[in-house]
């Protein structure tokens, strides 16, 4: 096991990470921009460094600059957190080419599953189905109209190195193909260096449904069963849930997803945590969309019903150690329910909503846990992602976890900050909600 690590991120998923890494007694480095000094990640881990400004291109995204501090350290490994350089290539390359250990898939990997029109090419000749579309990405605009004529209007345009909904736009004519197109690589280039896009036939209504996948050196490649993604708001995910009760609407569903998904990550030689994406429709038809190629932001509530530390495992994996259990040992209890709270405002179409907190006190009880990265007169800037914290809650049933997190949210406080809190608590009593029936469109159409 290594004996010090630098954790490459902030906020609540670099406190999540110091944390592991002091219950098992790895020395934690933090990074952190000026804008971030002082914050709880940099307090929670054993040492901390800045490297840089508050622009992200120049601190968090300043590979010269972290790559300094992994030598000035004496860190054996870096553990990417999600987003920022987690899926970056380059990076990873650099990394595995100074002889520090990344925790997390190798650059190989991540190449082959990072770009998700190569992705769909490699599922689809590994017998995994995907929703139909172009065969890898697409020329030119000209190219793109005589392909979505072929699979028909309406028609998803996707930046291939996309993620997180950046970069996907519908079109459901001639003309809004053009205009979707163009702001999709307008929106793909700024976020990530590359204008390629493809095109997907566009499902109506369906579920986002994923599977954490996990894989080592030894040969061994699991899963930890299934989580709803289907609350999302322009495309990405803001309630997310474990087990999905798509899984009783369609019998057999689970256990034909996870062969799937077991099956395309063995087959990519895939080591440490990945989630595989799918999208369902209302007859139980499966469809890969994606991969993430690293930790999710909803790893908690896998944890919560599997009772594991899924940070420990990538600790371990990237350490050459056996994944801790095999698939028989591998248990799912109870229900989880995850809530992300954004400072944004839903009546302004969630907008970010940066501001200072006043008073700041998280919830707790049985079943409740809340990762945060955040704290009382703590501000939330305009640089960096608005989410404040992610609340779990755990049930022995669907009911209970869904009523744990009504009087945890009610009790949450943070005063002074615009948050989504209040959409949530009207979710969690909406009939629809409560019953399972919703789709990934279903939060901005109610």
């Amino acid at each position: 096991m290594f004996d010090r690590i630098l954790i490459a991120n902030r906020g609540e998923i670099a406190a999540r990470i110091a944390r592991t890494c002091k219950r098992l007694g790895i020395h934690s480095v933090a990074i952190f921009s000026e804008a971030d000094r002082g914050a709880p990640h940099t307090l929670i881990a054993d040492e901390a460094h800045c490297v840089g400004p508050a622009h992200v291109l120049e601190s968090y995204l300043n590979v010269e600059r972290i790559l300094e501090v992994v030598k000035d350290s004496g860190a054996q490994a870096i553990h990417p957190g999600y987003g920022l350089l987690s899926e970056n290539t380059s990076f990873v390359a650099r990394v595995e080419a100074a002889g520090v250990s990344f925790i997390g898939p190798s650059s190989e990997a991540i190449r082959l599953m990072g770009d998700k029109a190569q992705a769909r090419a490699f599922a689809t000749s590994v017998g995994v189905p995907v929703v139909p579309g172009s065969d890898g990405p697409v020329a030119d605009e000209e190219a793109a109209l005589v392909i979505a004529e072929q699979l028909g209007y309406p028609v998803l345009v996707k930046a291939s190195a996309g993620g997180g909904g950046i970069g996907m736009n519908l079109a459901t004519d001639e003309k809004g193909l053009k205009k979707a197109i163009k702001q999709s690589q307008r929106r793909a280039e700024s976020a990530f260096g590359n204008a390629e896009f493809y095109l997907e036939r566009f499902v109506s209504k369906p579920r986002h449904i994923e599977v954490q996948v996990f894989g080592d050196a030894h040969g061994n490649v699991v899963h930890l069963f299934e989580r709803e993604c289907s609350i999302q708001r322009r495309h990405q995910k803001v309630i997310e849930e474990t087990p999905s009760v798509a899984m009783g609407i369609h019998p057999g569903l689970r256990e034909r997803m996870t062969e799937a998904a077991v099956r395309l990550t063995r087959a990519a030689n895939y080591k440490n945590a990945g989630t595989i994406e799918f999208i369902v429709d209302d007859q139980g038809n499966f469809y890969f969309i994606e991969m993430n190629t690293r930790l999710q932001v909803e790893h908690t509530i896998t944890e919560m019903i599997t009772g594991t530390d899924l940070v420990e495992w990538q600790l371990r994996v990237a350490a050459g150690q056996a994944l801790p259990l095999s698939q028989d040992e591998i248990t799912m209890r109870g229900h989880a329910i995850q809530c992300r709270i954004y400072a944004e405002n839903p009546a302004k179409m969630f907008m970010p909503a940066p501001g200072t907190i006043g008073d700041y006190v998280e919830p707790h009880g049985e079943g409740v846990r809340v990762d945060s990265g955040v704290q009382a007169n703590w501000e939330v800037t305009p640089f960096y992602d608005p989410l404040v914290a992610k609340v779990v809650t755990h049930g022995e049933s669907r009911t209970q976890a869904a009523e744990r997190m009504r009087d945890a949210l009610q009790s949450y406080r943070i005063d002074g900050l615009t948050t989504n809190k209040e959409m949530h608590l009207d979710v969690l009593a909406d009939e629809d909600f409560l019953a399972g029936r919703f789709h990934t469109g279903w939060l901005e159409h109610r």
